[in-house]
């Protein structure tokens, strides 16, 4: 497959960060690129948007910073903010745009200051529009100005910060058709740094692949789409499983089709997906992203920002969360309605079935889940086997998947996708074992089309394939003590082919005809050096007295 452009300036701008980094952990040195990149694009859209509402005027030659700066001096500063972050959420000063910093860069005109400056400024203006500061507010905070990785004194740091905007400033930012595509840069770019990023790469991407799955899983049975689509990931990383479920739905695209929410712990990361999710044209009033604690905050209560109830469960959730992470399992936890109908609570330092729970209690009526967790959600016992038997009985359980070890960052251990539905009609378990089928890959293995293709297909059919898949009756999982461990519903023993004694002896009398000839020939040839061979087929008696080394 040919690489997309975005793909290729992604590959330079990587090349370009290894450079760039010097000692500098490349998970760490994401925390430059990543929102200089972003920042390029808020400055873009500024400028889009203040040409198409007409606020400035190009037609003279001007630049759009020119014209804005203009326009500045004319209606003021406070009013051009206003008006602006009134539109998109956020707004840049004109001094702080994109085209104002590299132009500074060029001139040799820019101070340490400059980029505190700049962010200072960006954090005060995101408090404007009150309906969009939550999704702009300190949104580059935690790019750390005074990291000694980026250089040992502060001209040096600049220096480095200097070489990064320069470098992005020098990519294309739209194909071969016209179409912005710094979006698909920056996923391409959150992706490579997830890979070499090893263990911390899991906590905050998902394989694509894999996303794909559960995307195409809980988008199924959506043909078409008149109301707004409602997905939510309590442990959403960078947001890009949230972004790969819009891009299964039939009009994903269309702006509004869509309302994003999710929870993210880790700061740095809930940044990423706010990021991530703009630069993939959401706008802010189409997604509510949290910085929480999902097992301890629960989805928060009352209107959201257009004074609507925000929905307490949704239409589609997914989910990969930490696996087998330890978290608070107070007793008081009981009476948490997420948890309370289930009678246990998860382990204290395995809250797998805590993510399931909560995430279960987010789904709608009509809505779909798919989760990725360890193996080990499916046997376990003790309080885990009591919440998984009460989910069976409450028939919400619909598929268990079976992935191919060593798909994921930071782990190698094979992993199971769990569907679940509140509206089932009947009470059976489809069971689908996909660990042997995978591309091998240098560092990890990969799923192919053809493999998602095959996934996809037998779980929407839902029906026996041989050494693959089996629907399961409640009875037979009950028999099993609701251990759902997928050998003991697909079987892929492989019987080893009968073997044809008669044909194997009458191989092995031509093998000693053909021994038997070679020996002769080769006694003949050794008569000839003056050496003879012994009975024993294995041993020759060298009978010449005389040192034959130098024959």
């Amino acid at each position: 497959m040919a690489e997309s452009k975005a793909q290729n300036i992604s590959s330079q701008l990587w090349a370009i960060a290894n450079d760039l980094r010097g000692t500098m952990d490349a998970s760490s040195f994401k925390d430059y690129i990543l929102p200089f990149l972003f920042y390029k694009y808020l400055s873009i859209h500024q400028e889009e948007y203040l040409v198409n509402s007409d606020l400035v005027d190009i037609s003279d030659g001007k630049s759009v910073n020119e014209a804005y700066k203009e326009l500045v001096e004319d209606a003021g500063l406070e009013a051009c903010l206003i008006d602006i972050a009134g539109t998109l959420g956020y707004a840049i000063n004109p001094e702080d745009t994109w085209a104002s910093l590299t132009e500074s860069i060029h001139n040799g005109s820019v101070i340490p200051s400059d980029y505190q400056r700049l962010f200072e400024n960006f954090n005060k203006n995101a408090e404007i529009n009150k309906e969009a500061a939550s999704d702009f507010r300190g949104i580059f905070n935690y790019i750390n100005l005074g990291d000694s990785g980026l250089g040992s004194t502060t001209a040096g740091r600049t220096k480095t910060l200097n070489a990064v905007v320069t470098k992005i400033d020098e990519i294309e930012y739209k194909d071969e058709n016209g179409k912005d595509i710094l979006g698909e840069i920056y996923e391409y770019l959150i992706g490579k740094f997830a890979a070499n990023a090893g263990k911390k790469g899991g906590e905050f991407y998902t394989p694509h692949e894999v996303s794909q799955i559960l995307a195409k899983i809980v988008t199924g049975n959506i043909k078409s789409q008149n109301d707004t689509f409602t997905v939510y990931d309590p442990t959403m990383g960078s947001g890009s499983l949230l972004l790969t479920v819009r891009n299964e739905l039939p009009d994903g695209s269309r702006q509004g089709a869509v309302s994003f929410y999710g929870q993210e712990l880790n700061t740095v990361t809930y940044n990423l997906a706010r990021m991530n999710l703009m630069m993939h044209g959401v706008t802010y009033n189409n997604m509510t992203l949290n910085n929480a604690d999902t097992l301890e905050s629960d989805w928060p209560d009352g209107p959201d920002r257009d004074g609507i109830d925000r929905p307490r469960s949704f239409d589609a959730v997914v989910a990969n969360p930490p696996y087998s992470a330890k978290w608070d399992n107070s007793e008081s936890k009981l009476k948490d309605p997420r948890f309370s109908d289930y009678g246990k609570l998860a382990p204290a330092s395995k809250a797998d079935y805590a993510f399931i729970l909560h995430s279960l209690y987010h789904l709608n009526n009509e809505g779909t889940m798919a989760i990725v967790l360890p193996h080990g959600v499916l046997f376990r016992g003790a309080a885990e086997g009591k919440i998984r038997q009460t989910i069976i009985e409450k028939n919400y359980l619909d598929a268990v998947i079976g992935l191919p070890a060593n798909l994921f960052y930071g782990t190698s251990i094979p992993t199971t996708i769990l569907v679940f539905k509140k509206n089932r009609t009947t009470r059976d378990v489809l069971f689908i074992d996909a660990s042997n089928e995978f591309e091998k890959g240098k560092n990890q293995n990969n799923l192919s089309d053809e493999n998602i293709t095959k996934i996809i297909e037998t779980y929407r059919n839902r029906q026996d394939v041989d050494k693959y898949a089996h629907v399961a009756s409640i009875e037979e999982i009950k028999e099993n003590d609701y251990n759902l461990n997928i050998p003991r519903y697909v079987d892929t023993f492989e019987e080893e082919e009968e073997l044809d004694l008669d044909e194997i002896n009458s191989m092995i009398e031509q093998d000693n005809k053909e021994i038997e000839q070679l020996e002769k020939e080769i006694a003949e040839q050794l008569a000839l050096l003056g050496v003879k061979m012994k009975g024993d087929r294995k041993s020759v008696v060298k009978e010449k007295s005389e040192d034959m080394s130098g024959s």
